[in-house]
């Protein structure tokens, strides 16, 4: 039956977004919610001066629509959505039905912080948006109040592959090392996705693989849960591919990458193990560190680059790589990634 509910958490998902798109992007462009292209990218960006931002909206409503619609339908069918892998006695735990909606309300809150800044971006003409301060207020306000809610329903169990669980309840020491490591694992994913949001259907493709492995995961821990939310969004995703694939008729935004960063986080607490995104968000994580070491460099050594440009898509843009290419070699990157990550699971719980 969960696999079922799989297909039905994808098909919904993909419906509604692709759908979404011939009502929101005419909309959007009604209200001139245009992205306006900075003179610090890719010259050749300019063309897509104007192209509706804030798409994320399309593929928002519909992941969140397809896990209500699709657990709804699976709980009436006598379906359990918790997960039994985390229990000796194989009985549902609780506490991981909180780790669902405790992810969805944390993708939600970053999408609307990041609502917030194409708002500001585009309605109110200020290009930079937040300012950095405004931004990382918002984001940590979403990532506290998500690792309260993993603290507050003891979910503070950690499964290290081959080495067993570690919880971090036992006192003060190891407490104040999960909120730490939490705080700063969801942060950084959060803005690592962001980061990768940069050219047409990168954010979008590389996520998808992410989803595919989190299904899988789901799969393995026998975590229905985990497969109908990951279902939904591979359907998301794959729905706004449709418009947002080169040459994209809109852009997510910020609305729709810092959702995504959201949910990428809560799905790696899903299964009990958020330390499991470093592989299966590879590209994720080498964004980040290719505008990291870039601006170290540059700092470092009074303007000289490491790379052509950063984050280091724009590196292989600027090298000639097609913007499809680079969707595509970074996807597989990712994919292997995540390949790992599941093998992981499968011999290491």
């Amino acid at each position: 039956m969960e696999s079922i509910m799989v297909i039905i958490s994808i098909v919904i998902a993909f419906g509604i977004t692709a759908g979404l798109g011939f009502i929101i992007i005419p909309w959007l462009r009604k209200l001139k919610f245009g992205q306006t292209i900075l003179d610090i990218g890719p010259s050749w960006h300019k063309s897509k001066q104007g192209t509706p931002n804030m798409g994320g909206i399309m593929f928002i409503i519909g992941i969140i629509s397809s896990f209500i619609i699709t657990a709804v339908i699976f709980h009436f069918s006598g379906g359990n959505l918790e997960g039994v892998y985390t229990n000796p006695l194989n009985k549902a735990n609780k506490s991981d039905l909180v780790l669902l909606i405790a992810g969805l309300c944390l993708a939600l809150g970053c999408g609307i912080v990041g609502f917030t800044d194409d708002f500001i971006k585009i309605k109110l003409k200020r290009n930079e948006g937040l300012s950095a301060k405004q931004k990382t207020a918002g984001q940590l306000l979403m990532t506290v109040g998500y690792v309260l809610t993993l603290w507050l329903s003891h979910n503070t169990t950690w499964t290290i592959p081959f080495l067993g669980n570690v919880n971090f309840e036992k006192n003060i020491f190891t407490g104040v090392i999960f909120w730490l490591v939490s705080i700063f694992i969801i942060y950084g994913t959060v803005n690592s996705v962001n980061l990768t949001d940069g050219i047409d259907g990168l954010c979008s493709s590389v996520t998808a693989t992410a989803a595919i492995a989190f299904i899988i995961c789901g799969s393995l821990l026998k975590y229905a849960g985990l497969e109908i939310l990951a279902g939904a969004l591979l359907g998301g995703v794959f729905g706004f591919l449709c418009w947002n694939w080169n040459p994209a008729k809109t852009f997510m935004g910020d609305t729709g990458s810092l959702f995504l960063g959201g949910m990428i986080a809560a799905l790696g607490y899903a299964i009990k193990c958020p330390i499991l995104l470093l592989p299966m968000g590879i590209v994720y994580v080498c964004e980040t560190m290719s505008d990291v070491i870039q601006i170290g460099y540059f700092k470092l050594t009074h303007g000289k680059r490491v790379f052509k440009m950063a984050p280091i898509h724009h590196h292989f843009e600027m090298c000639g790589w097609k913007e499809k290419k680079i969707c595509v070699i970074f996807s597989l990157v990712n994919a292997i990634g995540c390949a790992i990550g599941v093998l992981l699971v499968a011999y290491g719980y």
